[in-house]
């Protein structure tokens, strides 16, 4: 596997397959302008363009759009609420490697002065372009679904926190998760509006009703929809039912088999459809290093069999999972995709998160950037081509 920059000039890229603009293409010709946008994208090689492009035959490969993962705490190793640029490129190179071209850095809950200095260290990375933006994982979060994050640590959104983070942020604060039930959260949901951050429901024991005024409030994203969340009830349903039935939500999935059974990922598709799911790892050091002693935020964390969890709890803390393994989840391996699930798994890991914070769509259609992975015919990453310096 080896990962590649848009530096290489003009090329034109054969694969067995091509997924772009939501078309399938067998075979598949990807023309890549020296400025790393697609020029051109089809089953038939193009005529005319750059004379002296480069080929790359990908033969049995598919070719997809990059994954973009929304909700990520680190990997390698190394985590982003450390700060440090090594840590951060670290994280970012592990994931890279399994086929993420852009991400979100996610930060849990941590005290105030702590939690500007990790958002203002990371703004650096945002503004270079190596992140898409910072989600603020907390702290308005309900302390009964707190999960993995410190309780110590966990407070209600107050205005003057909220500005403080946001001029720390400069622009670069993406998505912010809260509790839509805590004093002061629909005050918070509409600045957080109005300053152009994207705005999510999760680790709450919110109600029916406070979940859908917090929707209309403009709240968009359901943070990893049944995980650290009040449950369906037959008389009270609960936040997964107002996130699911509203075509304005953007549900999060981690479709790593710990967090979600496969059952509950095919559910949800088939109750809000594909164009609605944003998968995430909602990864965090420990993805893509062996088991053993980790940490998310202050926390001790065992990992044991790839799963991460509180040391010495059942508590689950974030996952070790990358998004090409969500990728094939999604895509029904072993038994391998029809074009229909493989449509939806590029849309569930590139597309519609992209969409949900508000991004740039890389779709591999004529002018967007080309930030494309390439696959073995046994959905492994092969090959990793990014747009980015």
């Amino acid at each position: 596997m080896s990962v590649d920059s848009r530096r290489s000039g003009a090329r034109l890229f054969r694969a067995a397959t091509v997924v772009a603009g939501g078309v399938v293409h067998r075979p598949g010709w990807l023309e890549v302008a020296a400025d790393g946008r697609v020029s051109s994208v089809g089953p038939r090689p193009p005529t005319g363009g750059s004379a002296c492009r480069a080929t790359v035959d990908l033969r049995d490969g598919t070719v997809v759009p990059g994954f973009v993962d929304m909700h990520v705490h680190g990997g390698g190793g190394a985590s982003f609420d450390a700060g440090s640029p090594e840590q951060v490129r670290t994280a970012i190179a592990t994931h890279r490697a399994h086929g993420t071209t852009r991400m979100c850095a996610s930060l849990v809950s941590a005290p105030p002065e702590l939690l500007v200095r990790q958002v203002r260290a990371l703004v650096p990375q945002v503004e270079s372009g190596a992140l898409a933006g910072i989600h603020l994982e907390g702290p308005w979060l309900a302390a009964t679904r707190c999960g993995a994050h410190d309780p110590a640590a966990l407070r209600l959104p107050k205005q003057d926190e909220i500005r403080r983070l946001l001029d720390a942020g400069a622009g670069t604060i993406r998505m912010v998760t809260l509790a839509p039930e805590l004093p002061g959260a629909p005050a918070a949901i509409e600045r957080f509006r109005a300053a152009g951050v994207v705005v999510a429901i999760g680790h709450t024991e919110a109600d029916h009703r406070q979940t859908r005024a917090a929707i209309a409030a403009g709240a968009s994203v359901a943070t990893h929809l049944f995980n650290a969340m009040r449950p369906i009830g037959h008389r009270e349903p609960g936040p997964v039912v107002a996130l699911t039935a509203d075509p304005r939500v953007t549900v999060e999935l981690i479709a790593d088999g710990v967090h979600l059974d496969p059952a509950m990922y095919r559910w949800v598709g088939g109750l809000v459809g594909p164009s609605r799911i944003a998968l995430i790892t909602d990864a965090m050091a420990a993805a893509g290093r062996p088991d053993g002693e980790y940490r998310l935020g202050t926390r001790p964390v065992t990992v044991t069999g790839g799963v991460a969890r509180l040391t010495g709890s059942s508590t689950i803390a974030g996952s070790t999972a990358t998004m090409d393994r969500l990728f094939r989840m999604a895509c029904g391996v072993p038994d391998g995709p029809d074009d229909s699930r493989l449509l939806a798994a590029v849309l569930q890991t590139s597309t519609v998160p992209a969409r949900a914070l508000g991004i740039p769509v890389h779709d591999l259609s004529p002018g967007t950037l080309a930030d494309l992975v390439v696959l073995s015919p046994e959905w492994e990453v092969r090959q990793v081509f990014s747009a980015l310096d």
